[in-house]
């Protein structure tokens, strides 16, 4: 049985999805971009900004479904530009500190032209 996954601590889903599924015992959640859920624009226009509110948007699916950081088995990110990467791999860093299994990409275009975005799945 699958659960849907919503809170109003992250962006809504800008198009026909959801911001997170729970299936068995995985949570598998949406790409998350820099978009503030109180104001529901991108605020920061950095990397390290734009990381720092990814992080939280994620965090905040996370504590819906009931798992966290520790328990995410597997990240896939998506970059702007990959010389962003060294910064971003510090924030992410801090945050992940499992070290979860990671794909990291260059995309040419993302939503709302953020520079990054971060999808995981976690256990739950």
């Amino acid at each position: 049985m699958l659960k849907v996954i919503h809170t109003s601590n992250a962006p809504e889903a800008i198009g026909p999805y959801s911001q997170g599924i729970i299936c068995g015992n995985l949570l598998f959640a949406s790409g998350q971009i820099a978009i503030n859920p109180a104001t529901g624009s991108v605020e920061a226009d950095t990397i390290e900004g734009q990381t720092q509110q990814v992080l939280k948007n994620i965090d905040a699916l996370l504590k819906e479904a009931g798992t966290s950081a520790e328990k995410v088995v597997k990240t896939t990110c998506f970059l702007k530009n990959m010389a962003d990467f060294g910064a971003f791999n510090e924030i992410y860093g801090a945050y992940f500190t499992g070290k979860p299994a990671r794909s990291c990409v260059a995309a040419k275009e993302l939503p709302k032209d953020v520079l990054v975005e971060v999808e995981v799945i976690a256990e739950v």
